[in-house]
């Protein structure tokens, strides 16, 4: 069964009562453990769809399912839990809460998902922390430390509950090339050693170099969605 899976979805926003069409029927499917990108244009829809399936937003038709569980039928409630439990979130500002510490910033999911005991989520934010390379930096705070590293801290906020999945939207679109290389190739690691599966949205080159599968969107539909050499 495919982790996540995309029915004929359709989205119209609305201003003024104009409707603006931003996805015209999107169908595919995403395997556990995939490291997949949504590329194309601004307007191409794929920050939409990143959302949808973030439990966000809603579509205005069609189905979104992960892991089985069919998205439309649920409510607001039960969607904020299965974000909290199953998806891990990589935002291009980073969206870190400038009052914590770098360790604090990575152990606020797991203190929302609750269950954990304050010594298990240490050593789990440590842990993580030690993973992408911050060990030296756990009580920095995000305007301490370089656009990198405090991307390097969202990867290891988004992991540290240990999610089916992980979505980026544009992950590197405020990092320097060495920056936005390096996080790639860290994201890429913990995915081939976890099995979590990554959705990224963008329309970086070097994003769509390290994706296993593309999914071009143009103007709300599919254009094309292939593997590519590293996903053989």
């Amino acid at each position: 069964m495919p982790l996540v899976r995309v029915e004929n979805v359709k989205k119209i926003y609305r201003t003024n009562g104009i409707p603006f069409p931003a996805l015209g029927g999107v169908s595919f499917a995403v395997e556990k453990g995939e490291f997949l990108s949504l590329a194309g244009p601004s307007g191409s829809g794929k920050t939409t769809m990143l959302n949808l399936i973030g439990c966000l937003d809603k579509p205005s038709e069609g189905s979104i399912f992960i892991d089985g569980t069919d998205l439309s039928a649920k409510k607001s409630v039960e969607l904020a839990n299965i974000r909290r439990f199953k998806i891990g979130f990589i935002f291009q500002t980073f969206n870190l809460i400038p009052i914590l510490t770098a360790f604090e910033n990575v152990e606020f999911p797991l203190i929302l998902k609750g269950g954990t005991s304050p010594k298990e989520r240490r050593a789990l934010v440590e842990e993580l922390l030690t993973e992408v390379g911050l060990q030296d930096f756990l009580r920095r705070k995000p305007s301490q430390l370089s656009g990198g590293q405090q991307q390097r801290v969202a990867i290891a906020r988004a992991l540290v509950k240990k999610p089916q999945l992980v979505l980026a939207d544009e992950p590197t679109a405020n990092l320097d090339s060495r920056n936005g290389r390096e996080v790639l190739e860290l994201m890429e690691q913990m995915n081939k050693k976890t099995e979590t599966t990554f959705i990224f949205s963008t329309h970086d080159r070097m994003v769509m170099e390290f994706a296993r599968r593309i999914i071009h969107l143009k103007d709300g539909k599919i254009e094309k969605d292939a593997q590519t050499k590293q996903g053989g």
